[in-house]
């Protein structure tokens, strides 16, 4: 299933200006939180906590915060009464199939279709990871397929691969699969295995799939502006990150 004409060329990524004989300016503060998801994804997180981390979104200006599925209807109360009601202060990410991917599929669908009706407008799905070290690209483009398909045409679909456990070759098929599903972003990683996060490595093997037609989102592990930078550079347009006033601090105004 085809589904990438309302992909810009590159989505959500801060300008920079260069030429041949000098560096890339350093994206501004503000460019940057607009692509930045701000996440609370830890299993004992509060109502409390979700409050403070929308309350910090709305201060920050970034452009979405992403919680679990249980937190999805509180964070979208938040970001109506942070902004208007007609345009909320910050976008609501969820997360199906979190953080392992081996649900069902239908249980994946039925997840996103109830995060949607609780206010997301945004969803990151985890794969069945098996799938993609087993090379069954198949299995891992029709469970995208199907919670695309149970989801409003309206809402983003960002397919999270774990990208730590993937060879570059596995990376680059996974990627395919992902566009021929549906999905408007692919994603290195949960931020929750052992294997670890983002990489250089891998942004740089999925910008190489994806070439501008779907976003690539880096998260797990990302704590600071340098690594931040050097996930945008290596093609990186949305950051996961939980630690973003920190990283924030260390871009430009």
């Amino acid at each position: 299933m085809q589904r990438m004409t309302d992909v810009p060329a590159s989505p959500d990524r801060p300008s920079r200006e260069s030429g041949n004989s000098s560096p890339a300016v350093s994206p501004r503060r503000a460019e940057v939180a607009r692509i930045i998801d701000h996440t609370l994804l830890a299993p004992a997180a509060t109502g409390e906590e979700v409050l403070a981390l929308c309350a910090e979104a709305a201060r920050l200006g970034v452009g979405a915060v992403c919680v679990a599925p249980t937190h999805v209807y509180l964070a979208a109360a938040s970001a109506r009464r942070d902004g208007q009601p007609e345009q909320p202060a910050f976008a609501v990410a969820s997360v199906v199939g979190f953080p392992h991917g081996n649900h069902l599929t239908v249980i994946k669908a039925e997840e996103a279709r109830r995060a949607v009706a609780d206010g997301a407008t945004e969803i990151d799905m985890v794969i069945d990871i098996a799938n993609a070290m087993d090379e069954n690209w198949r299995a891992i483009e029709t469970e995208i397929s199907e919670v695309r398909l149970s989801v409003p045409p309206h809402v983003v679909l960002k397919v999270i691969l774990e990208t730590a456990l993937l060879p570059d070759a596995n990376i680059v098929s996974a990627c395919r699969a992902a566009e021929a599903g549906g999905a408007e972003y692919v994603r290195t990683s949960t931020g929750f295995h052992p294997a670890g996060g983002a990489s250089v490595r891998a942004v740089r093997s999925m910008a190489g799939a994806v070439g501008g037609r779907l976003g690539i989102k880096a998260s797990g592990g990302i704590r600071t502006a340098e690594q931040a930078r050097t996930m945008l550079e290596a093609g990186a347009t949305r950051l996961g990150l939980s630690a973003s006033a920190d990283v924030l601090a260390g871009f430009p105004t």
